[in-house]
């Protein structure tokens, strides 16, 4: 079987992405399968020749040409932007971070073109990614959260002083202001007075139109679950991250090697019942499919507080989620493979449903195409 693994991207986490396809390719041939590389360039350019993983790792891959030879103009491309064929595979494997690729945009592409591929869905994906949507949803299934608010570019822009006024009447210090949709911490600022507040929110509002305010927890421990599912989800041991700065941003994730992953947390055995819980009921409430890691703040107090639900989590070798699963008992070559059944399994029941009215010739018909060519539904080169 060809796995087709997708990386890299336009989003701010495209290196995390590389690094993340990296450990994902070796696992899926550790698992027996034949994977297919297709990166994404950081202006939108999909590239399948040569080793697409170093291509983008070096960044010396050469600039976009339109269909005459001539370089493409800045911030142009064409739809699908392809300067190379695209494979056939019989699975996607979409190991990309944040915008244009786990907000839902790639999952509705790959939805078109009828390929099955790992992981949630196009409502999941965009629902998960948006911190202020899924918040809402949380909150109506009543999973406990921190006070919040959100506000809009516009807003920031036009009134500073009267938004700055208005969160401090509502909060107290400290507080994290953050884009709502980004991942890997980018552009997450803590704050204790307003003027980092000010400075917080400019950050925000630079990477995103949407932007959320969060209360603090002083003291708080950070909980993460995986889970592993489609319609009968399981949840990992829990874990606990231990930020080498004062709380778990970019470069404590990625960079400065400090941070510490205790596997499992040290718990009472009702906080990880309440935790593995919690991770499942907002698993399911997001419609979620194949996986995602659900991270929880657990204050002084021993409340339980869910952060974010992650619709793609890393993959690199220091990454959470797969670390979880080994400690659970489930090695990354057979957590990979589970993934890959578990894309099958959902695209199957896709098929199930009706489009139309009397449309089981069509869906026969339809579905002998795909299974003789349905990597060559991708196939939108240049003419």
């Amino acid at each position: 079987m060809k796995i087709g693994v997708l990386f890299g991207g336009r989003s701010g986490e495209h290196e995390v992405s590389l690094a993340s396809a990296t450990t994902v390719m070796d696992a899926l041939a550790q698992a027996g399968y034949q994977t297919v590389p297709i990166g994404i360039s950081p202006e939108g350019r999909w590239l399948t020749s040569g080793d697409p993983l170093a291509r983008l790792t070096s960044g010396e891959d050469p600039p976009a040409a339109s269909r005459d030879g001539a370089t493409q103009p800045t911030g142009i491309t064409p739809f699908v932007p392809l300067d190379e064929r695209m494979p056939a595979v019989d699975v996607i494997f979409p190991v990309l971070h944040g915008p244009f690729g786990e907000d839902g945009t790639v999952q509705g592409l790959l939805e078109m073109a009828g390929l099955p591929y790992v992981g949630d869905g196009v409502l999941a994906s965009a629902v998960g990614m948006d911190k202020i949507t899924s918040k809402t949803i949380f909150g109506a299934e009543g999973i406990p959260q921190v006070k919040y608010r959100a506000l809009i570019r516009r807003e920031w822009l036009q009134r500073p002083r009267e938004i700055l006024d208005e969160i401090e009447r509502d909060f107290v210090y400290p507080l994290f202001a953050k884009p709502a949709n980004l991942g890997s911490s980018v552009g997450v600022s803590k704050v204790r007075n307003r003027q980092e507040l000010a400075e917080a929110l400019e950050l925000a509002c630079a990477y995103d139109r949407r932007v959320l305010v969060e209360a603090g927890v002083e003291g708080a421990r950070e909980i993460e679950v995986s889970v592993l599912g489609n319609d009968e989800p399981i949840a990992s041991i829990p874990g606990e991250i231990v930020p080498g700065n004062e709380f778990y941003d970019y470069e404590a994730k990625y960079q400065d090697g400090r941070s510490q992953l205790l596997i499992p947390a040290v718990l009472e055995a009702e906080q990880a019942a309440a935790v593995c819980s919690l991770a499942l009921q907002a698993f399911r409430a997001l419609d979620c499919a194949g996986l995602a890691r659900v991270d929880f703040l657990l204050g002084q107090d021993g409340t339980l507080y869910l952060n974010e639900l992650n619709t793609m989590p890393g993959f690199t070798r220091h990454s959470m989620y797969p670390k979880l699963w080994e400690a659970s008992g489930i090695p990354l070559p057979e957590l990979v493979r589970r993934l890959v059944e578990l894309a099958l399994e959902r695209h199957a029941d896709r098929q199930r449903n009706r489009i139309s009215r009397g449309c089981s010739e069509n869906r026969t018909r339809m579905e002998t195409e795909r299974t003789d060519s349905h990597g060559a539904v991708l196939s939108l080169s240049k003419g």
